[in-house]
């Protein structure tokens, strides 16, 4: 494997970053403290091209690689989690859906728009009572001859009360089990469907998580997405490429509180010399940068096997479980570094914190991603 960034993916990560640290950077602490959505700042990363980054051009996208995508979510995420997390879930969970299993007239009405930053898209799968055993949804689409009627409640919808189009799951056969459930491509303005407030959050304060409410929804026939019945089979495909790029969020996050830590560490000084100079303050530094390494070459790999077409389900679990765990850990550190400043709100190393907790959680928790290694792991003994 080569581990060298080709020319392209250099000029997108260095094109983000600078972005990132020039734009959204100074604005993080503000959004995360008055939860105030960045609609300026999404303005312009659609102006450069960001908002339809792994999607070809005849989509209004870049048409970047896997990894060129990774890298741009990482820089963004060590500026503000608020805005990475919108900007995942509308490449990740809003946009690609479509891209995957659309039609080409669904591809020109709905992923176009997206991809050229005219609104953001979302996903619709989480229920009350049914989060990790997706399966047992209870979310209802009725086939009323000329149009598809949908009955019940989603929650944890990221960008809910933002969004232009959701892809909402649905059971249209409930019998069947996995083998009866159905995606449709949703307007944020279909009668019959009313969003929930924001949901107050422990970190990605700048990015709103709604409820959504389905009483007789109705949708034109050609809002299925796919193929009748095999919504299940899709969103599982959807989702192990999102836990690669949540895992790019996580090493983003880790990143930025590593970076600060280090600053902090040869500027703060204790018994006469900065505390750098200290063993025990080397050794957390030392496994910081060593677990974060190690996350990004599990998420290297993923998204050299995605872009083979190989079947990513084991090493993105992998990839996103592993990378989660370590950022946590390597925020937890930060604060220890920074001792009652770490504390504070006056640094950025307790909004790292905060902010990362739900990459542990959203699109699958660590104890999903484990199940789903061992399983593979039994199968292939």
């Amino acid at each position: 494997m080569d581990f060298e960034l080709t020319e392209e993916q250099r000029l997108i990560r260095n094109v983000v970053r600078e972005f990132a640290q020039g734009e959204i950077a100074p604005r993080a602490r503000e959004i995360d403290e008055t939860g105030e959505f960045p609609w300026e700042i999404l303005k312009k990363m659609a102006e450069l091209g960001l908002m339809g980054l792994p999607f070809p051009e005849n989509y209004g996208g870049a048409g970047a690689d896997t990894l060129s995508c990774l890298l741009a979510i990482e820089e963004i995420a060590a500026a503000s989690g608020s805005v990475a997390i919108t900007y995942n879930a509308h490449l990740s969970l809003g946009a690609v859906p479509i891209y995957m299993f659309g039609t080409e007239a669904q591809k020109q009405k709905w992923l176009v728009p997206l991809a050229r930053g005219e609104g953001l898209g979302a996903f619709a799968l989480t229920e009350p009572h049914s989060g990790s055993d997706s399966a047992a949804m209870k979310t209802r689409a009725e086939d009323r001859g000329d149009e598809w009627v949908l009955n019940g409640q989603k929650m944890w919808i990221t960008s809910g009360s933002v969004a232009r189009s959701f892809v909402v799951a649905a059971k249209t056969d409930p019998a069947a089990g996995v083998h009866g459930v159905s995606n449709f491509i949703v307007p944020a303005d279909a009668p019959g469907l009313a969003v929930g407030k924001d949901e107050p959050k422990m970190g990605m304060k700048g990015s709103p998580t709604n409820q959504l409410y389905f009483q007789d929804c109705r949708l034109p026939k050609e809002n299925l997405l796919g193929r009748l019945n095999e919504g299940f089979k899709q969103f599982m495909l959807v989702l192990d490429a999102a836990r690669i790029t949540i895992s790019a969020m996580a090493l983003g996050l880790g990143r930025a509180a590593l970076e600060q830590s280090i600053k902090y560490a040869q500027e703060r000084e204790a018994f006469g010399q900065p505390i750098a100079g200290f063993q025990s303050i080397q050794m957390k530094l030392a496994d910081m940068a060593t677990e974060l390494e190690a996350a990004r070459l599990l998420m290297f790999k993923a998204a050299v096997m995605k872009e083979r077409g190989e079947r990513i389900t084991k090493i993105a679990a992998m990839a996103k479980v592993f990378a989660t765990e370590a950022a946590d850990r390597v925020c937890w550190q930060a604060i220890q570094i920074h001792g009652g400043m770490g504390y504070s709100r006056e640094l950025p190393v307790e909004r790292f914190y905060r902010d990362n907790r739900l990459t542990l959680i959203g699109d699958g928790t660590s104890e999903i991603q484990r199940l789903l290694i061992a399983r593979h792991l039994l199968k292939e003994v």
